[in-house]
């Protein structure tokens, strides 16, 4: 990212998704104490498919021709997805809004260091290095911090 105006969009933009995130997990929650996990999991699941639909029917974005092309593991890549919103139900009421989040980010940043290593998917190869490691242990310090 060499333009600083690019550089400052794609923070918005992240902390817009952490946002998103850090709302649909206590709704989530709340949700499934009401109607059930499963149930809650489709509700959601359908509302993220519909956003979807109108996303594209209306801004586009799709590349129907590139789609036959696709690793055959990128089309369950949505089942990450229910597996994170079963985590949440399962975590939220046990452990709090808080540590589930910390959980959460320590999780992905582990994973994050991972298949950035190896460009993994087509992630730009970025080796694990002393400083991303203690990034790492910053985070699992601020996980065990927030649950006590």
């Amino acid at each position: 990212m060499n333009n600083l105006s690019a550089l400052i969009n794609v923070i918005i933009v992240g902390l817009i998704g952490g946002i998103a995130v850090g709302l649909q997990g206590p709704m989530s929650g709340a949700m499934s104490q009401r109607v059930g996990p499963i149930g809650s999991s489709l509700i959601i699941h359908l509302g993220g498919a519909i956003l979807s639909a109108i996303v594209v029917i209306f801004v586009g974005g799709i590349n129907w021709q590139a789609i036959p092309s696709l690793p055959w593991p990128y089309f369950f890549a949505g089942m990450f997805g229910v597996i994170l919103y079963f985590s949440f139900a399962y975590t939220l009421p046990r452990i709090g809004v808080g540590m589930t989040s910390a959980l959460l980010i320590l999780a992905q940043m582990a994973i994050g260091l991972v298949i950035d290593h190896y460009g993994w998917m087509g992630a730009p190869v970025s080796p694990i290095s002393i400083s991303k490691l203690l990034g790492v242990g910053a985070i699992l310090l601020g996980a065990t911090l927030v649950s006590r």
